[in-house]
């Protein structure tokens, strides 16, 4: 008979935290239970046997034992898929750990969130295979927010609510969208955002992956684009999204040393 204690789910492991001499805090996400940490007991002697199924960014099913405080005790771990290439290059590591961030700090523990789990896989699983990372980062970025409630208004102006022209409109965190030039006057703190920029946020925001890797992002777009998302961001969580300056800094020195 089972014992009742315990349980298994999926996981993807989004944050580790050192406790004591050799033992680790891990947050995870997951399909059904959302985000949920367990207690790994050595996990950082050389001789542990879960070490290697609960890197950061591996998608792994692991077992729980219910304990008596707040915090359930991991007793086993297998992996389902490390994302090798992410973890061998620092570069997908750091956008690996970028996405991993955005989760974290979008989400409450033990609130499922089915669709955003399958968001982050997938998210992890084009960084390994697509030759457009930066589009796999948009299209993360873009429906994370649709996810969790913040879908940005793309297609009419959040204070006066017209459709607006085919020219460089204005996004304001503060209104959750674009803004036209004329409302833009009395706003405080907007973003400009050319037409080329518009097109490809509606295209991701509207399309599956797949239809949206016809786009090709240059680094200007990029920039222009990866602005105003982190902008937005911060806006919404009150800070910054810490791995998302290092991030920008790594591709500041790819760009530099690109032939």
């Amino acid at each position: 008979m089972p014992d009742p204690r315990e349980y298994q789910t999926e996981a993807i492991v989004i944050k580790k935290t050192k406790l004591g001499e050799a033992d680790s805090i891990l947050t995870f996400f997951t399909p059904h239970l959302g985000k949920i940490q367990g207690f790994a007991k050595s996990l950082r002697k050389p001789k542990s046997k879960m070490a290697g199924h609960l890197e950061l960014l591996t998608h792994s099913t692991v077992s729980f034992s219910k304990g008596r405080g707040n915090i359930d005790t991991i007793v086993g771990a297998q992996t389902i898929n490390a994302f090798l290439p992410v973890r061998n290059d620092l570069w997908l590591t750091s956008c690996g750990l970028y996405v991993s961030e955005l989760v974290h700090q979008f989400t409450a523990e033990h609130q499922e969130h089915y669709e955003l789990f399958q968001l982050l896989q997938e998210t992890l699983e084009r960084l390994t295979q697509e030759d457009n990372k930066e589009l796999a980062l948009r299209y993360f970025e873009v429906n994370l927010l649709e996810s969790v409630g913040y879908r940005p208004q793309l297609k009419e102006c959040v204070t006066c609510h017209k459709q607006l022209e085919p020219t460089t409109n204005y996004f304001s965190p503060a209104g959750g969208g674009l803004v036209c030039p004329d409302c833009n006057l009395n706003q405080a703190f907007t973003y400009p955002l050319s037409l080329n920029a518009q097109k490809v946020l509606k295209l991701i925001q509207n399309e599956e992956f797949a239809a949206a890797t016809r786009v090709k992002i240059d680094g200007e777009l990029g920039q222009e684009i990866d602005k105003v998302i982190n902008g937005y961001f911060k806006y919404l969580l009150e800070k910054e999204v810490r791995s998302a300056a290092w991030l920008d800094t790594l591709r500041e020195q790819r760009m530099q040393f690109k032939p």
